[in-house]
């Protein structure tokens, strides 16, 4: 999918961004800028795009994204809608790799950071001790100000250049496209769409009257944009929700099967497995155990 470049605007006194949000949502434009972004998800659930990858996200999650590696975070609105006393609760901070001065990344002693920005290409998800210190650090630096807040990013910096407790997010770094206004329209009224409607049938006529293009046009453009067909990308919508309800552990699979939009149970059973490599009652056990 094609991304929108996203200007992001620091303090001019202060050399990177730190927010503490509570709001209704992160907002849904799939979008990519120049700096590093580290995002820990504090309260809220619904999908994420990071990439190639999309998955669930939930409350406790810490990413770090690369630089110019697209990404959006959809929230589930049927849940918030339910609850309107609820909203998203997160801290986000977006630095660029020299925002400490381009010598910084000369010095010997700085060589982990070069590594770490790296691996950042493609996505981190931040596990185990390693999360919990850097919910804490982040925390103390959306609080903090002069010598304070730059000691407190090198001590983030330090976490997550020196831990092994990550999984990568995306399958390669890649190249994404750069857009233009009436792609970023035209994708995102696809990607709102989708979200709205993946519990019914979708026909190609009626996503590419949504794009106003035909669906040759449609199959091919999207197929460009995003290195993946309309379906497949329906689909991987599809499961996503389906992984989000079988881990809450309240429905059964087969109720599941035909609330995330597919016809009948073996299909849903093909279709999930070849996308997260395994059956959803190994799914929901793997999770399950982590509990």
């Amino acid at each position: 999918m094609k991304p929108l470049f996203r200007k992001v605007s620091i303090e001019i006194e202060s050399s990177f961004n730190i927010k503490h949000h509570i709001m209704p949502n992160y907002g849904n434009v799939w979008h990519y800028h120049p700096e590093l972004e580290l995002h820990y998800n504090i309260a809220g659930e619904g999908v994420r795009f990071i990439g190639d990858n999309i998955s669930n996200f939930i409350p406790g999650e810490i990413i770090l994204l690369g630089e110019n590696l697209p990404h959006a975070w959809r929230c589930n609105e049927a849940y918030y809608q339910n609850n309107t006393d609820l909203n998203i609760e997160g801290i986000v901070m977006q630095f660029l790799p020299d925002c400490l001065g381009k010598t910084l990344l000369t010095l010997p002693e700085t060589y982990q950071l070069l590594k770490l920005y790296e691996k950042a290409k493609s996505g981190m998800i931040i596990k185990g001790k390693a999360r919990d210190k850097v919910a804490d650090l982040m925390r103390n630096t959306a609080q903090a100000e002069g010598l304070d807040k730059i000691i407190l990013l090198l001590s983030i910096l330090k976490v997550l250049a020196e831990t092994h407790e990550y999984e990568p997010i995306v399958n390669g770094q890649g190249s994404f496209y750069q857009s233009n206004e009436s792609d970023t329209i035209r994708l995102n009224k696809v990607f709102n769409y989708t979200h709205s409607n993946y519990k019914k049938d979708i026909t190609l006529e009626e996503i590419a009257s949504i794009s106003n293009l035909s669906v040759t046009s449609f199959c091919r453009y999207f197929k460009l944009m995003t290195k993946k067909t309309y379906y497949d990308f329906l689909i991987e919508i599809r499961i996503s929700h389906a992984c989000r309800l079988l881990v809450e552990n309240k429905l059964p699979t087969e109720v599941i099967c035909f609330d995330c939009g597919f016809n009948n149970v073996s299909n849903f059973y093909r279709h999930f497995k070849k996308v997260t490599g395994m059956t959803p009652l190994d799914y929901k056990k793997k999770y399950l155990d982590r509990s």
